[in-house]
């Protein structure tokens, strides 16, 4: 049913630039286009051509409903000669709702003026386009030692994408976990995972990427009980489509220790140097996060995993619905020797 309705719009859609040609999937309704319609980029030329797609494109759907699509923000492809890329679009509707207008055109320098907020507080400002989610922000709550989990991260663009020598790829993140001890008398925080890194994110196409960077993290603690690790880490992230607005990512990263690691010289042992992450995940739906971590040769390591569901979907909040578990070796850095298993369930802002 695809192919005649892609030959179809081969014949029918104008081309995005010169001899690039937009060749949209026929949606069965505008419910349907909701979801995203995917869009075929044909380069019909015989030489390369970088080209992210026609800012809007018209469609008929199979129930006879005519409307106009927008390109979802991404990064702008070479096309092989006489090959395709793909991208997505949306209801223009939906995508002005979904889209900030800074995101909008994702070629764009990154405005230069602050953002400004008059509050009650007085006024405060901000270059908020440079900032970019990164590790899950949550606040999760267990039963007995497992206590509470809170956890806070971002990551911030110094340079706007398209700055030379590549420095738009460059960021800056940051990520603090703090272990709260709720079981006990006042509830004490009873340790604080430091972890600052700095790192180039080189996309390759829409659903890969590849990360170089350094990455320390600290208890920040004294000499006699410092626990600093730092690494140089490669990781690439890989998105595959399974259909029906599922996904799945596979995220495989190595690392290997530079300089001294405190009080910790045996961290090797129970850190490792390699982790996987695996996702299975649906746009505005359930994801599953899984990540392993360890030591091949002592047979150590540590497993983490992430459950979320948008509480928007069962209630209009515009949070997660988050579960969290651990088990294994170094979730506390203070305690990197020591083997725990915990669960717990909470709120995230960000997943």
């Amino acid at each position: 049913m695809r192919l005649p309705l892609l030959a179809f719009g081969l014949i029918a859609a104008p081309p995005a630039l010169a001899q690039v040609r937009a060749v949209p999937a026929q949606p069965a309704s505008e419910q349907e286009a909701l979801r995203g319609v995917e869009v075929f980029l044909v380069n019909e030329s015989e030489a390369p051509i970088a080209d992210a797609g026609p800012r809007q494109i018209e469609v008929t759907a199979l129930d006879g409903t005519r409307m106009l699509l927008e390109r979802l923000p991404g990064p702008t492809r070479t096309i092989a000669p006489g090959g395709f890329a793909k991208a997505r679009y949306v209801p223009v509707s939906v995508a002005q709702a979904a889209v900030p207008p800074s995101a909008q055109h994702p070629a764009a320098p990154m405005p230069s003026e602050e953002t400004v907020v008059q509050s009650s507080t007085g006024s405060s400002a901000s270059f908020l386009d440079r900032f970019e989610a990164h590790e899950p922000i949550y606040g999760a709550f267990g039963a007995g030692d497992a206590g509470a989990k809170l956890q806070f991260s971002f990551a911030f663009r110094a340079f706007a994408e398209d700055a030379p020598l590549k420095l738009g790829n460059l960021r800056f993140g940051y990520t603090q976990a703090m272990f709260w001890a709720i079981d006990r008398p006042s509830g004490p925080f009873r340790s604080t995972n430091y972890s600052p890194e700095v790192y180039a994110d080189i996309p390759f196409d829409d659903e890969t990427k590849i990360a170089l960077g350094w990455r320390h993290d600290s208890n920040g603690r004294g000499d006699r009980e410092s626990v600093d690790l730092n690494r140089i880490f490669a990781r690439a992230e890989k998105s595959f489509d399974l259909g029906g607005d599922w996904r799945l990512d596979v995220a495989p990263q190595a690392w290997f220790y530079v300089g001294s690691a405190g009080d910790a010289g045996d961290v090797k042992d129970y850190f490792g140097y390699t982790a996987l992450t695996a996702a299975i995940r649906q746009k505005d739906g359930l994801k599953i996060a899984l990540t392993g971590r360890g030591n091949f040769e002592t047979r150590r390591g540590a497993a983490e995993l992430f459950v979320s569901y948008p509480l928007a979907r069962i209630g209009g909040a515009g949070f997660y619905l988050f579960g969290q578990a651990f088990t294994g070796y170094s979730e506390v850095l203070d305690d990197l020797r020591r083997k725990d298993s915990h669960a717990r369930l909470g709120i995230a802002l960000t997943r």
